[in-house]
């Protein structure tokens, strides 16, 4: 009997409600100590970002009005002290934490760690330009290493189809998790001795945690010890990883990644049509130059003028003779 004298509203009222009890104090104006992840800016200077701890993690954001506040630019891996409020997003039920001053307290584990391994490596020259490959200009065998289920062989695969024709080959591997840098080494593994032309290694953005595999130093050995050149395509343009510095081409997404191997159908055909304008041209210009030398020769071993030439001879020598 209770249930059904319960009271029944909308969606809109509950999360109304929960926004209404959001306004305690024990979660308004107060100060948060986390960790930043995957952040990002977006082009009206509002961030957004996941701010976490060993057990938990909360969504949060930084409005543009409020980054006067900060004497810093927040970034991947900060670990912060945030002071605001928590609020819910009425029209999606979403929870998130309003910051509107922030400071530093130290660097993030993973970040001390990330940097550790760059230093290392970088120490040893697996960053050098020297050492790296060139890509093949056109390469008809690539081999890539990722999810199969995930975006990043879809996407290679639409935007090769409107390229330089190759042939592609998918080592599948995880690529996130306990577990994945192995997979992801052995599909470089596999693909190295398969013989492919270039190959590349990547998977779709995502926080640091998710994208670390591909900042382990089985993963980043693995790409300066293979034979074939690597083309690491990890996550979104301001994503960087230590797979990036050890590849021997960085591209900015897994979509780029297809685009600079391959080239565009047109570009090619535009390419081919100048180098046969060039080849008739030398061609016409080598069978001219070959026409005029015949004719001279023609004209020296002409019989009307051998003899005339032999008569010349003949006159001098009755000359001489007289003499």
């Amino acid at each position: 009997m209770g249930a059904t004298m319960a009271e029944t509203v909308t969606v809109t009222q509950l999360n109304n409600r929960v926004k209404t009890l959001m306004k305690h104090a024990s979660v308004n104006d107060i100060w948060v100590s986390g960790e930043i992840s995957g952040i990002k800016k977006t082009s009206a200077g509002h961030y957004y970002f996941t701010l976490k701890d060993e057990k938990s993690s909360v969504s949060a954001v930084i409005f543009a009005s409020s980054r006067f506040n900060m004497s810093f630019e927040p970034k991947e891996g900060d670990k912060v002290d945030a002071f605001g409020s928590a609020d819910v997003y009425a029209q999606n039920g979403r929870y998130q934490f309003i910051i509107s001053a922030m400071r530093h307290s130290g660097i993030g584990d993973l970040y001390i760690r990330f940097e550790a391994l760059k230093a290392k490596l970088k120490a040893e020259g697996l960053f050098d330009e020297s050492r790296k490959r060139p890509i093949p200009k056109y390469p008809r065998r690539i081999g890539v290493v990722t999810s199969q289920t995930g975006a990043v062989i879809h996407d290679i695969i639409t935007t090769s189809s409107t390229r330089f024709p190759a042939d592609i080959y998918l080592a599948p591997a995880q690529v996130q998790g306990e577990g994945a840098a192995k997979t992801i080494v052995a599909g470089i593994e596999i693909l190295d001795c398969f013989g492919v032309d270039v190959i590349i290694v990547g998977r779709g953005g995502g926080s640091l945690e998710e994208l670390w595999p591909f900042n382990e130093e089985q993963v980043a050995r693995a790409i300066a010890s293979c034979g074939t050149p690597v083309v690491s395509a990890v996550g979104h343009e301001t994503d960087f990883t230590i797979a990036d510095f050890v590849a021997d081409l960085r591209a900015p997404t897994p979509t780029g990644a297809a685009a600079l191997i391959l080239r565009d159908k047109l570009e090619t055909s535009s390419d081919v049509e100048s180098l046969m304008n060039r080849a008739t041209s030398a061609l016409m210009d080598s069978m001219w130059n070959m026409d005029n030398r015949l004719s001279v020769l023609n004209a020296r071993l002409a019989p009307g003028r051998a003899n005339r030439d032999l008569s010349m001879r003949e006159m001098e020598m009755d000359r001489l003779v007289t003499r």
